[in-house]
């Protein structure tokens, strides 16, 4: 059985509707390599195939459209060999395809229904249309397993409102349909009963302009999913302490600030306690990483992503997360350096520097 499920749909107009559906329920559907590498070719060819209007992007079942990378994997294979050519490989190919989900000629419509984060966020961002439904969760908590917010996240993030990216990326906090809507994650809310429809709604379209048909679909289903959607998610009403909390000359401040916030709200617990507990020199990256990309384009956030993504595989901070986190979860990773202000700051330089003499994204 196929990791990825690829349809195609004849439209009431003589065009067709393409499908990749993410087919990996037990890991709710982790991108593989495996994955990246049967999605791009059939991006690349469904691009110059006339017949095809636009691309859905979607996922079997209703639990997760993408909880993120197959990290797992990536991590067995670093401990099995720290100079396993796998990391250089797989964050080549998952930038390569999140580039072109952004740059597609083609409206690609993604339902990011269930849980959306890491690798899933990836995907997500780049599509022309992202809905999201009552369900959905969205979060980057790579803090907590010595990473940092990586598949563009220095491109979205910097483009949130306020510090707001800022403090996403560095407490990983998660956000639901209504902030995904504010903070410009989402485009549309439309309620996750509706995804049969929505199908059957874009095969009765006339694709003489085919964005402007995706928008007739997913606007009146909007309308009809309007009363499901709350108003306000968590990011919106914490909006004023975010800016406040975030308020300081470097990410030492924000952090002794926020871990002596005393409060009973569940969600602002959450971001102290992965503050707590994150990774210290990936809080220490994730401020450097937000600051240095802020002014970057699309193509130059791929590159120096991938210069982090390869430079973390080798240290010890990554793999030894993904362990604690989710292969032996006791919840007790032994960071590199304890806190902060042990954190070399050699070492957080020597992660932006490229292994490479020629970039592996320099032809994007």
């Amino acid at each position: 059985m196929s990791c990825v499920r690829f349809n195609e749909y004849p439209t009431q107009d003589g065009k067709w509707l393409a499908e990749i559906c993410l087919n990996a329920e037990g890991s709710l559907h982790a991108l593989s390599l495996e994955m990246i590498d049967l999605i791009q070719p059939k991006l690349e060819q469904w691009r110059h195939d006339e017949r095809i209007v636009a691309v859905i992007l979607d996922s079997v079942g209703s639990k997760a459209f993408c909880a993120g990378g197959d990290v797992v994997s990536l991590c067995k294979a670093i401990k099995a060999d720290p100079c396993s050519p796998l990391p250089d490989a797989f964050f080549t190919r998952e930038y390569r395809l999140d580039y072109t989900i952004h740059t597609y000629n083609k409206p690609i419509i993604c339902w990011g229904s269930g849980i959306v984060m890491g690798g899933g966020m990836g995907l997500m961002n780049g599509c022309s249309h992202r809905i999201v439904t009552e369900t959905s969760h969205l979060a980057m908590p790579e803090v907590t397993i010595g990473l940092y917010p990586d598949v563009g996240g220095s491109w979205f993030l910097n483009h949130m409102p306020g510090r707001t990216g800022l403090f996403l990326g560095l407490t990983g906090n998660p956000i639901n349909a209504a902030d995904a809507l504010f903070l410009g994650l989402a485009d549309r809310f439309i309620t996750s009963d509706q995804r049969d429809l929505m199908l059957e709604r874009l095969l009765g379209e006339s694709w003489g302009d085919a964005t402007a048909a995706v928008n007739r679909v997913l606007r009146d289903l909007e309308v009809a999913s309007r009363s499901q959607l709350t108003p306000e998610g968590p990011v919106q009403r914490h909006y004023d302490f975010i800016q406040m909390i975030t308020d300081h000359n470097d990410v030492d401040g924000f952090v002794e600030a926020l871990v002596a916030v005393k409060s009973d709200d569940k969600w602002i617990q959450r971001g102290v306690n992965a503050i707590k507990h994150g990774s210290p020199l990936s809080i220490k990256l994730i401020q450097k990483q937000l600051a240095v990309t802020q002014h970057m384009s699309l193509k130059e956030v791929f590159c120096a992503e991938l210069i982090l993504s390869v430079q973390c595989c080798r240290r010890t901070d990554f793999p030894e997360g993904v362990r604690a986190l989710l292969v032996d979860k006791d919840g007790a990773p032994q960071w590199a350096f304890s806190c902060l202000a042990d954190v070399d700051p050699a070492d957080v330089e020597a992660c932006f520097v490229s292994p490479w003499s020629q970039h592996p994204l320099a032809d994007l």
